[in-house]
């Protein structure tokens, strides 16, 4: 079995060699001897440099690291995982870890993200920065969005979300293969997510400590209203796609039902008096509301017939990719 930990990287000349350090260290562990690791009998390190201007690449082949994927112009982290995806299908990766190379997150707790893969629980195992261990320098207005964002996609998907947006996370070989990022253009936490829950893989969430350096600006969220609007675009296009009836359907029929009652309290006044202009505006609305309604019933309906052409044609990708990058 092969494990590969990618690291995506734009300008981490800093961090990047220590981290790769702190993992080779976590290889030599018992875990790797003595537990479930033991199945894993190689262990590669790959970084994504994503257009980077420094000595980020220099810095990691001195520290060992042992596939290397650059590219230029710097593309954002969506892009990186893309690749970083492809690379480790390639090079025939049966696990993949994915992880940051700031050093905040502690690669001694790639184990504790293995393991439910290893023992055959979990598909994809995603790190909870909101579990026993508190986030420590987590800005308070980013801790509260990550909780609602989570909260709010985990109602809609009937699906309990722990973290949204961490990107410390494990994936067997089946997810990497069926994961589909279509947004490339900003970050792929999210919809990744939802795509897995959307194809009905296990996913489970294990508490991880994590520090945030308080004088780091976050390559990610240069202000917390462009990363609010640009998060809600790709969760809203995600739940869309994944479950386009509940998306279209739900609100519909909130509509429609509105719909009704307004008419039927026009007439509950019409049959007092016998008169339609006194109460016309009534029945105007109950029209509209109904038309509004109607309308996002019929787009259900057809968002749900796309959605089975949508997942025939993954499936047919899958088959292709799991017949091109066979072992």
């Amino acid at each position: 079995m092969k494990l590969i930990v990618n690291m995506p990287v734009f300008n981490e000349e800093e961090k990047v060699g220590e981290t790769i350090t702190r993992i080779r260290k976590n290889f030599a562990s018992d875990f790797y001897v003595n537990g479930e690791g033991a199945k894993i009998s190689q262990k590669l390190i790959q970084i994504v440099d994503d257009g980077s201007t420094d000595n980020t690449v220099e810095v990691a082949k001195k520290a060992g690291v042992d596939l290397i994927v650059s590219y230029k112009p710097n593309r954002r982290l969506a892009y990186a995982f893309k690749r970083s995806v492809e690379n480790a299908l390639e090079n025939g990766a049966d696990i993949m870890v994915n992880i940051d190379a700031d050093g905040q997150f502690d690669p001694d707790d790639i184990p504790k993200l293995l393991l439910p893969i290893l023992v055959g629980q979990s598909d994809m195992v995603i790190a909870n920065r909101f579990g026993k261990h508190e986030a420590k320098n987590m800005p308070k207005i980013k801790y509260y969005l990550n909780r609602l964002a989570a909260k709010i996609v985990g109602f809609f998907l009937a699906y309990p979300i722990d973290d949204l947006t961490c990107g410390f996370r494990a994936h067997n070989r089946e997810t990497l293969l069926r994961l589909n990022i279509t947004n490339v253009s900003f970050t792929y936490t999210q919809e990744t997510i939802i795509d897995a829950i959307g194809k009905n893989l296990k996913l489970k969430w294990v508490s991880v400590e994590i520090k945030y350096f308080a004088d780091r600006e976050s390559r990610i969220v240069k202000s917390v209203w462009k990363f609010v609007s640009n998060s809600a675009k790709i969760i809203l296009k995600a739940v869309r796609d994944v479950r386009p009836m509940k998306f279209f359907g739900v609100p519909g029929l909130i509509v429609v039902i509105a719909s009704l009652l307004v008419f039927l309290l026009f007439l509950y006044h019409y049959f007092q008096t016998f008169e339609i202009t006194t109460y016309r505006n009534y029945l105007f609305l109950s029209v509209i509301l109904m038309f509004v309604g109607s309308q996002l019933l019929i787009f259900a309906l057809i968002a749900d017939m796309i959605k089975t052409n949508r997942n025939l044609t993954e499936e047919q990708m899958y088959l292709l990719k799991k017949d091109r990058l066979k072992k």
